[in-house]
């Protein structure tokens, strides 16, 4: 049986619209009775990646999360909103995005993912140990609120990169470094979170998402779409092919379709609702170099110092950086120091973009390796 992706057109964040549109979607998939029973604790994980108001297109939508809280509690569970923020106060965050007022006025608790728990993970591809948030692992069931953006190092950051959100924060940096240069390798550590943190649901706020520079400094794009799935990987895939991006240029879906998961391809997925070819994103914008790891193509044995000019890297812009040193602080390497202006050993960057992820004013962006540069072609 084909993987099912539904989607429905939804023009804004008026709430009735949204939670119609996200209703429907369900409902195509069999309703919410069929991921949430009665009586159960059901974790409702949106992105929150950085305290700027909804109008920025940075987190999820607090209307988004407003109708799946409205809908988990229809089915008779119990919903709970959370995240863990790379750095910040998840709190501050959510406040500052407008999902704090959200729960406070239906009355459902905000919790920080943030207590470790370290797991076994025999099922794993990449990582065999893992460290995620007890309040994650503890609840019943995950409903996954992800924000359709772009993401410098991953090229899209959809319904698998959010649940990297329920590792807590403060060993986001870690687990980069652990990864390191590949970003077919934290592709992988991703997807290996994803299978066994096993979402129930998956549903996309896609109706104002986020091109170019992403995901936190990019320009917000009206796509008018509202997902809903429960399967991440088919439905970042039929985005990818929504907004024009080849599945093997994503590492998330390049990493799936290696490891023969049915999502990762289109032959497997039944689309519900609107057809894509009636929904397609024209011009849709990647960031500044969409294709950052140049070096992917080639051996894994070249040469280290060859694969680091092949790739892309994080590029300050002199002139919009206020020394802030957020960048300083996230960076899991430990090569950005602040001295008149902001300095990165390219030699030890391992080109996670953490730094660029969180810059709160847009400064850093991707820029090709010297040698990519030279050789334009590659």
């Amino acid at each position: 049986m084909d993987t099912k992706v539904a989607i429905k057109r939804c023009e804004g964040y008026d709430e009735a619209a949204v939670y119609s549109a996200v209703q429907e979607a369900l409902g195509l998939l069999g309703g919410i009775s069929k991921f949430v029973k009665k009586g159960e604790l059901i974790l409702l994980k949106p992105n929150l990646l950085a305290g700027r108001p909804p109008e920025a297109a940075v987190t999820t939508h607090p209307t988004v999360v407003r109708a799946a809280i409205m809908l988990v509690r229809e089915a008779g569970a119990t919903p709970i909103v959370g995240d863990s923020p790379g750095i910040g106060s998840a709190l501050k965050i959510a406040e500052k995005c407008g999902i704090l007022q959200v729960c406070k006025a239906e009355g459902v608790p905000f919790v920080d993912l943030k207590t470790l728990c370290v797991t076994e993970n025999p099922d794993g591809h990449t990582f065999k140990r893992l460290e995620v948030a007890k309040e994650a692992v503890e609840a019943d069931g995950i409903i996954n609120l992800p924000k359709l953006k772009t993401h410098a190092q991953m090229v899209m950051t959809l319904g698998v990169k959010n649940l990297f959100g329920c590792v807590p924060g403060k060993l986001k940096p870690q687990w980069h470094l652990s990864a390191g240069v590949e970003s077919s390798h934290f592709a992988g550590m991703l997807l290996d979170l994803y299978g066994f943190l096993n979402p129930r649901l998956t549903i996309m706020d896609g109706i104002v998402g986020m091109e170019g520079n992403g995901p936190g400094s990019g320009d917000p794009r009206k796509i008018g779409l509202v997902f809903a799935s429960e399967d991440a990987v088919a439905m970042d895939t039929v985005i990818a092919g929504i907004v024009g991006v080849k599945a093997e240029d994503v590492p998330i879906l390049k990493e799936a379709g290696r490891r023969g998961l049915k999502g990762a391809s289109l032959d497997g997925i039944a689309v519900l609702g609107e057809p894509m070819e009636a929904v397609r994103v024209k011009g849709f914008k990647l960031p500044p170099i969409s294709h950052t790891n140049f070096a992917s193509r080639f051996p894994y044995f070249i040469d280290r110092r060859l694969r680091k000019a092949l790739t892309a890297r994080p590029h300050i812009s002199d002139s919009e950086c206020t020394l802030c040193t957020v960048c300083v602080e996230v960076c899991p390497a430990g090569v950005m120091t602040k001295t008149q202006r902001i300095d990165i050993d390219y030699d030890r960057c391992i080109r996670c973009y953490c730094c660029q992820e969180m810059c709160p004013e847009g400064a850093i962006s991707p820029k090709a390796g010297w040698l990519k540069r030279l050789v334009p072609g590659l």
